[in-house]
């Protein structure tokens, strides 16, 4: 082993070890004094090396803006500590799109794009140290106790690990090494490709969408796919019941989530099956949406990051606060649901015509998941007070349509929303592999504020 990879190695190592063995608070104080001292120094000392931020006069956190995707890209080489721009960044991401090689970097500094519409998209940038250090990180709030005894033993067969996403990135290929044999599986190739490859790899671990965990189980069900993962991991998408109702029934174990985005590592499941935020390393500002503060959007602060500036950022997200404590006993906020995004809230006005009021995801999500195993699929979208409902059905299209009729219908008034006009339609498969998502608003009903 080179120099260079053992120091690589050894710096996951020292993550790992500090994440999981040090960074455990059983007192709420300890954890916010520890964020305190993290944010006292990234705000001194990392900060002002970004050009956006060298000339601020700030006392602390809140005195800075909120910033969001539009707010970096539109200012891309004033949040990095490199000073590279947007033009110098963006033809390495999209070739290697285009080429789906996503090994070439620019110098140390990894570049990846977000998943999103063209025009859309963020821009990312990862130093090899971060990446080491995020390595140790994630294996840490995910490994468990079991796999972690077979991945320290170095006569046993290396720990495998099967990944699907759309894009590669060495943020992922980090974790190959001599005791973790990592194989990512492109998604724009299909299932159908990797089923071959899968079945020689047979992984310890597998990571992937809840719709492609849902696929995998299907072809396992089916006889196609022989493989017996002992961990899974759903990434990327909202994990909904039926998809961890089928994994499990097919590998016998039950989806655990990883909350990853490309603005940080947000959010990994406890021993206990709990998603908690993951506080010891961002810190979280909950923007509540509601009185009852049940949910809300979280605006972060990576202060772990040390090339792009990820500050008071807010994300698009809805998280619905657990009801609970977790019986793990860790003081990091335990999340009950991610339901999705903002723009998955769908508006309608309340009975006396006068205000918008929101139906949440998993609100509308609970009541078709009803339905069972009639409805296979389903995507709703929100144009005014129409909703056009494509569904795919496991018997007759018509009599599902009039059944989700009618509970739309009985939602409503349970919520004290005038019913949406519905029309209905065939759902179709997405031509190219895409995030899952079931429920878009197009376009708010007009004339009307809109009250959380």
């Amino acid at each position: 082993m080179s120099s260079e990879r053992l120091i690589g190695a050894l710096r996951s190592a020292l993550s790992f070890t500090h994440s999981r063995y040090r960074l455990r608070f059983t007192r709420r104080e300890q954890l916010e004094a520890w964020q305190a001292r993290q944010l006292k120094h990234f705000l001194q000392r990392v900060l002002p090396q970004a050009q956006r931020f060298k000339d601020l006069n700030f006392t602390g956190l809140t005195d800075l803006p909120l910033m969001d995707k539009a707010t970096l890209m539109a200012d891309f080489a004033g949040f990095n500590t490199r000073g590279l721009s947007l033009e110098r960044v963006l033809p390495v991401a999209r070739q290697a799109e285009e080429s789906r090689d996503f090994s070439p970097t620019l110098g140390d500094i990894t570049v990846g794009l977000s998943s999103g519409t063209s025009g859309n998209q963020g821009v990312f940038l990862v130093s090899t140290v971060e990446r080491q250090c995020w390595a140790g990180i994630l294996l840490a709030r995910t490994l468990p106790r079991h796999l972690l005894r077979r991945l320290l033993c170095p006569w046993r067969a290396p720990l495998r690990i099967a990944f699907f996403l759309r894009a590669n990135s060495r943020l992922y290929t980090t974790l190959a090494s001599r005791r973790i044999d990592f194989a990512f599986h492109d998604l724009t190739l299909g299932l159908d490709a990797s089923l071959t490859r899968l079945n020689g790899q047979n992984p310890d671990v597998l990571v992937a969408p809840a719709t492609v965990l849902r696929g995998l189980a299907e072809a396992t069900l089916a006889g196609r796919l022989m493989i017996r993962p002992s961990h899974v991991l759903s990434v990327a998408e909202v994990l909904e019941s039926a998809d961890a109702d089928a994994v499990k029934t097919a590998f016998g174990v039950a989806p655990q989530q990883i909350y990853q985005a490309s603005e940080g590592f947000l959010g990994y499941t406890c021993e206990q099956g709990t998603l908690h935020l993951n506080e010891s390393h961002l810190h979280i500002e909950p923007d509540w949406l509601d009185a009852a503060r049940t949910r809300f959007q979280p605006i972060i602060t990576d202060f772990s990051r040390r090339t792009q500036m990820i500050v008071r950022y807010r994300l698009n997200d809805i998280l619905r606060v657990a009801e609970t404590p977790c019986a793990c006993g860790r003081v990091e906020r335990a999340i009950a649901a991610v339901e999705g995004r903002a723009d998955d809230v769908l508006w309608l006005p309340d009975l006396a015509g006068r205000q918008l009021l929101a139906l949440y995801p998993d609100v509308l999500r609970r009541t078709l998941l009803l339905h069972g195993d009639t409805l296979q699929e389903y995507e709703i979208h929100q144009q005014g007070l129409h909703w056009q409902i494509n569904l795919r059905a496991a018997d007759d299209h018509a009599s599902l349509c009039l059944a989700l009729s009618a509970s739309v219908h009985a939602l409503c008034a349970q919520q004290g929303l005038q019913p949406p006009a519905l029309s209905f339609g065939h759902w179709q498969t997405p031509s190219t592999p895409t995030k899952r998502r079931r429920l878009k608003l197009l376009q708010l009903p007009e004339g009307l504020p809109c009250t959380y």
